[in-house]
């Protein structure tokens, strides 16, 4: 298991209390799934180049009958 680094950020208040409130965590926690967000959106990007490039090889009536 990976240790934690403990680093120090300077975050107006009013942009902290906003995060929380939006996420319904401590301060913590709120900055974990600001960070995850931050490292999501490249892969994000990445995915959304693909869009309408991608051609499947089942039909959407094939993969609903399949759940």
């Amino acid at each position: 298991m990976e240790t934690a680094r403990k680093i120090t950020v300077e975050v107006p208040p009013e942009l902290l209390a906003k995060a929380q409130l939006a996420s319904g965590s401590g301060i913590t926690q709120t900055v974990r799934t600001g960070l995850q967000l931050v490292a999501a959106s490249q892969a994000y990007a990445r995915l959304r180049q693909f869009r309408g490039k991608v051609r499947f090889a089942r039909t959407l009536a094939e993969l609903k009958a399949d759940r």
